[in-house]
């Protein structure tokens, strides 16, 4: 297939997604609407955009269930110090996810719960 998901290479494109989760930082919402946008875009044309948004999409779910867990656990002080380790996993996660799509691999975050089954 020549063509090229908005003009790049398409491991670019799939390491942009992984790092796609980072604009949240700069314009909140944005960290989860611009990795809809790239999955939607692409998946149907590219079958390796759709298993890396599916990893993509499979660890904001699991991480923001994670996160609500946390706030609850704040009752009992603990959710304080998980709640950091929840924000130091999705760092780490997403840059090491980032690199193996760069590599031309789909690495499966850990810890993830699988909504969307990955081939």
């Amino acid at each position: 297939m020549n063509e090229k998901p908005w003009g790049m290479e398409q491991n670019t494109y799939c390491m942009l997604l992984h790092l796609s989760q980072f604009a949240g930082f700069a314009f909140p919402g944005l960290g989860l609407a611009m990795p809809i946008v790239m999955w939607a875009t692409n998946k149907d044309s590219f079958p390796e955009i759709d298993r890396h948004g599916k990893v993509v999409f499979n660890w904001i779910i699991s991480s923001i269930i994670y996160y609500i867990i946390c706030v609850i656990l704040m009752l009992v002080v603990i959710g304080f110090v998980l709640i950091f380790v929840v924000a130091i996993l999705s760092f780490v996660f997403t840059i090491i996810g980032a690199i193996k799509a760069n590599e031309g691999k789909v690495w499966r975050y850990p810890l993830s719960i699988p909504f969307f089954k990955v081939d």
